[in-house]
């Protein structure tokens, strides 16, 4: 088995409900994507997964230097940006992205696959 991190990526700019529109949508997708969380445990793909506070809240640290920089906001400026994510323990890639269309349907989000590297 190999494990998968699923991003899932939308804008970075949130209106009242997200990117849904309505809060009637933003909470049917919230229903979506946790009877797909709960398919992931019972059929023994689940890891962990979680859903990020806007962008704007993040901090940035750069400690590559004798003095670590701290500075607010995102790492990138972009239109989308990462707003949550699943990681799963998958047999093979094609299951992988399978599980990733079902978590892109169900949130309404476009979901990238990429395989940790295995270096632990």
């Amino acid at each position: 088995m190999t494990n998968y991190l699923l991003s899932v990526h939308g804008p970075a700019e949130r209106g009242d409900f997200g990117d849904y529109g309505t809060k009637e949508a933003m909470e049917e997708a919230f229903a979506r994507t946790d009877a797909f969380n709960q398919q992931l445990k019972a059929d023994g793909y689940w890891v962990f997964a979680g859903g990020l506070a806007e962008a704007t809240t993040a901090t940035v640290v750069d400690g590559r230097g004798d003095k670590p920089i701290i500075t607010d906001g995102p790492y990138l400026e972009s239109k989308e940006l990462l707003g949550g994510f699943w990681v799963i323990d998958a047999p093979d890639l094609d299951v992988a992205l399978r599980l990733a269309a079902e978590g892109s349907k169900a949130c309404g989000g476009t979901v990238e696959v990429r395989a940790f590297d295995g270096l632990a």
